[in-house]
């Protein structure tokens, strides 16, 4: 921020905005206007996707913009932002294609199609900034590598916990630490929550039920986890993480890790529950050399081995746009994967699953996520909870076990899947070596 602020405000002195396309326009999406269009000089956010067009009006007009054009071709979109003119339609694929868009923030939280446009962007040569874990879960590092080839950036977003976590993960590191844990703070986690058992909460703060239910079930945290472990080379210490309950401060909580044992997994990530500072992050870091630990017990971090880091808050929509300004004027990629996945989160039985049953969705009624070493995942061939929607049980699967690809039959002819598949081969193949520290 320290220098992103100044560089937006020289493109907005010289009249040459950073020009941004939203994928999107939901409950987050209409956050992520608002502060681009309000808060932002040096970006302007030029165009809006939704599947229902109004969606992406609305997202204008609550920002403030009453004047806007619906475009349906390639063409139309183009002479719009040449014009200096807002754009919507319920088209993603002209965001994808048109020259005069810097960067798309893609912020549907789908699989199928979130695929679908981040590799019609990429193919445009087009930075994406995904507000996206279930994706980038999923099947994050395949996508990456088709990023790179095209010589574009493909990232996670600042503001989301994720992206708070591997901001200070860099800090720690660059102040000579060797970071070990990579923490996320909740304030509830209940495998078997529902739309149901959530629908007043999603109402109260006008959210999507399902989507609620996400984070009250692990799923989100469990994708969110998985990305910073595929980003940073970190490793779970057992299937589901630790996920501690306690009431204090996480300060306090360095002493309940085996240094050792994070050392051997050449580090963790993991989430505590009820802790202060919720909702923020943490991160557990170690130094080797005595003097520098007097001084950090002189700074008042203890003794260690374990020294603790922490963000009490993320900002979410907030910092979204300093995402963009990363990518587009520094080629900083906030969050992406190392090389292959690290930790999967696989599909979990809510209930008890019934044979010849069609699975629902993250955060509905009948799985949830939970995150595994990759190589475990593959080893015994666990499905995963980003494949999981529209499957076909072919044996009843009791509650709480993990499902396999060998349980269901895979909808026909989907691109996550077969994105799915080439990643398994690509880094089957590469054996890219992770380091950390």
């Amino acid at each position: 921020m320290i220098i992103i602020d100044r560089a937006l405000a020289a493109r907005a002195e010289a009249g040459n905005p950073v020009k941004v396309g939203m994928i999107g326009a939901g409950f987050m999406g209409r956050g992520i206007a608002n502060q681009i269009v309000n808060s932002v000089p040096g970006m302007e956010l030029v165009a809006i996707f939704n599947r229902n067009i109004d969606g992406a009006k609305r997202a204008y007009t609550e920002a403030g913009i009453e004047t806007f054009q619906t475009v349906n071709t390639v063409s139309d979109l183009e002479d719009a932002t040449s014009q200096g003119k807002y754009a919507v339609t319920d088209d993603a694929m002209l965001l994808c294609q048109a020259d005069g868009i810097d960067a798309l923030i893609e912020v549907t939280g789908t699989i199928e199609f979130g695929a679908q446009v981040v590799l019609e962007a990429i193919a445009h040569r087009k930075h994406v900034i995904m507000m996206n874990a279930e994706l980038d879960g999923t099947i994050g590092p395949i996508l990456k590598v088709h990023a790179d080839r095209a010589g574009v950036i493909l990232s996670a977003c600042d503001g989301d916990q994720p992206g708070v976590q591997m901001n200070l993960y860099r800090f720690v590191k660059s102040i000579g630490l060797t970071p070990l844990l990579c923490g996320n703070i909740k304030g509830l986690q209940d495998p078997y929550r529902n739309p149901t058992t959530q629908e007043a909460f999603a109402k109260q703060w006008g959210q999507k039920a399902h989507m609620v239910t996400s984070f009250a079930d692990g799923s989100k945290i469990s994708f969110e986890q998985a990305i910073v472990a595929n980003a940073t080379g970190m490793k779970v210490a057992k299937r589901g993480m630790f996920g501690y309950t306690y009431k204090g401060h996480i300060d306090e909580m360095t002493n309940m890790y085996d240094v050792d044992q994070l050392k051997e997994l050449g580090g963790i990530v993991d989430y505590v529950v009820g802790s202060a500072p919720g909702p923020g992050v943490f991160v557990y870091g170690t130094h080797d050399d005595p003097k520098q630990q007097h001084y950090l017990n002189l700074y008042k971090l203890g003794k260690g081995p374990l020294y603790s880091f922490y963000t009490p808050y993320h900002l979410c929509h907030f910092e979204v746009p300093l995402s963009v300004a990363r990518v587009v004027l520094f080629q900083d990629t906030v969050l992406a994967p190392l090389s292959g996945p690290q930790v999967d989160v696989v599909t979990t039985a809510k209930i008890d699953l019934q044979a010849g049953e069609t699975l629902d969705g993250i955060g509905y009624y009948m799985t949830y996520g939970q995150c595994e070493n990759a190589d475990i995942a593959q080893a015994q061939n666990l499905l995963p909870m980003g494949l999981a929607e529209g499957c076909r049980l072919k044996r009843d699967i009791p509650r709480d076990r993990v499902l396999t690809y060998d349980d269901v039959e895979l909808p026909p002819g989907r691109l996550c899947d077969k994105l799915r598949s080439e990643q398994n081969a690509y880094f089957k193949a590469a054996k890219v070596p992770v380091s950390v520290g």
